[in-house]
């Protein structure tokens, strides 16, 4: 097979195949790049688990002493799952009592926008920001959503 091309090494071939700027590195580097980066990893990870070794026994008991007066006796199974239900059953009741509180906000939002003339700068200036953050927990939601990519959905 005959080329009018000059002569080009094999790898260079192999890069000119692929249009990722990842591949313009040299694979020997890029593997190098990953071993040091893996050892660094290695290196933290061991640091870490010495740091939780020596001090986290002394930690746990000094959070189970701060916090003694939320812990239940006798720590069973069956105390966890009674609590559980509690819990459950707790917030199930509390909705009443949310949806009340819902639909206050939503009145006094209504009567703000009939009376929007008496608005001040300030209560606008809040309700502008607090727009701000809900877009922005939408869009962080979003990202999120998509595994954590910016660009769109993965295939």
């Amino acid at each position: 097979m005959a080329t009018n091309m000059p002569f080009v090494s094999l790898a260079a071939r192999e890069r000119q195949k692929y249009s990722c700027p990842f591949f313009l590195f040299s694979q020997t580097s890029v593997k190098g790049l990953m071993a040091s980066k893996l050892h660094q990893l290695q290196a933290k990870a061991s640091q870490a688990s010495q740091f939780v070794a020596k001090h986290g026994t002394s930690y746990y008991k000094q959070l189970l002493e701060q916090n003694k007066q939320y812990i239940q006796e006798p720590p069973t199974v069956e105390k966890c799952n009674e609590l559980s239900k509690q819990l459950f059953y707790t917030r199930l009741a509390s909705i009443p009592g949310r949806t009340e509180s819902f639909w206050k906000e939503l009145d006094y939002v209504k009567n703000m926008w009939k009376h929007r003339q008496e608005l001040k700068v300030e209560d606008a200036g809040i309700a502008a920001l607090f727009g701000l953050e809900c877009f922005a927990w939408f869009c962080a939601g979003e990202i999120i959503g998509r595994g954590f990519t910016f660009t769109g959905y993965y295939p």
